[in-house]
């Protein structure tokens, strides 16, 4: 051998010492044949060229990523060249950088919100899925929400659409909507409230009362709602009285309706039915975790109607 290849070669203690792996796990690798020596020197002591250091990094890594060594041997035995063994080692670098950034994330919540334990185990669980995981669990979700229902194709669409997908680097608004969203779709209850909304939806039902009043009053109705929100003005107290006369008899007018006890009974209904809170906060987490601007008419001024067209009926 000349002396030009002696320097590539390398003792097990050197390697031991580029890798940070222990001679005694590099010998296990070395006698399991997933990383044999290149040739022994004269003294029978093993050597390993470049090429084996390589492979014993990118096995490192791979464990790490906590990949069995079953798999790792297949990646290794492609008999994969350097540049090969490179590209391979730089895609489970992202997927490393990708977990390190979410985890990133997690903390940052945990450190402003003063998470107990067990939110910050159940965030971390929740963060720690896979892209592939966490669709799952939006599929498993629509399958067990419109699965078995006739709904309209049309909601259901929206919602498949709309699916939430927390990106690799989050703000902790998004980790913490996110995991706000795992537990929502998991809940029964807030199915059935979807399943409702759609069912409703696909049996042709007359339009809702927002399309009915059009979109001018709806923008009054909710900066007049907002207005008073703002004020403070409780929706069972008398000073919101005057905002939902007002209201009631802008509707009545729009819809041809007499403005009476019944009618206010009536709007209080159709605002229930298109305004499930829970449904709504859906929208909303999906839009935080998508990073979609979130929508001004999610300002939740329905409730505050509500209560106050309820409390007026029982004036």
């Amino acid at each position: 051998m000349g002396d030009m290849d002696v320097t590539t070669l390398y003792s097990i203690g050197e390697l031991s010492r580029r890798t940070g792996l222990s001679v005694r796990t590099i010998r296990f690798y070395s006698d399991s044949g997933v990383v044999a020596p290149t040739t022994r020197s004269p003294a029978g002591y093993r050597l390993y060229d470049l090429d084996a250091l390589l492979r014993l990094e990118l096995l490192r890594t791979l464990r790490e990523l906590g990949m069995d060594l079953a798999t790792i041997q297949r990646v290794l035995d492609r008999e994969l060249s350097v540049a090969e063994v490179a590209a391979a080692h730089a895609d489970a670098m992202d997927v490393q950088i990708r977990t390190l950034q979410l985890r990133r994330s997690v903390l940052r919540v945990v450190a402003s919100r003063g998470s107990s334990p067990e939110e910050t185990k159940l965030m971390h669980r929740l963060t720690q899925l896979s892209g592939e995981e966490r669709r799952r669990l939006i599929d498993d979700f629509m399958d067990g929400t419109f699965g078995t229902v006739d709904a309209d194709p049309a909601a259901v669409a929206m919602v498949r659409a709309a699916t939430p997908d927390l990106p690799d680097d989050p703000t902790g608004e998004q980790v913490t909507a996110w995991v706000e969203l795992a537990e929502l779709v998991g809940d029964e209850d807030f199915r059935a409230r979807m399943r409702r909304t759609a069912v409703r939806q696909a049996a042709g039902r007359p339009l809702d009362i927002e399309c009915d009043a059009g979109e001018e009053l709806m923008e009054f109705t909710r900066q007049k709602v907002a207005e008073a929100m703002e004020a403070g003005i409780d929706p069972l107290n008398d000073r919101g009285a005057p905002v939902i006369d007002d209201l009631v008899h802008r509707f009545a007018e729009v819809l041809a309706r007499t403005p009476d006890t019944e009618f206010r009974d009536w709007m209080a209904q159709q605002f229930e039915e298109t305004h499930d809170p829970r449904v709504d906060r859906y929208w909303q987490l999906v839009w935080i975790v998508n990073g979609w601007h979130v929508v001004p008419n999610l300002i939740p001024v329905y409730p505050w109607l509500i209560q106050a067209l309820r409390n007026s009926r029982d004036a």
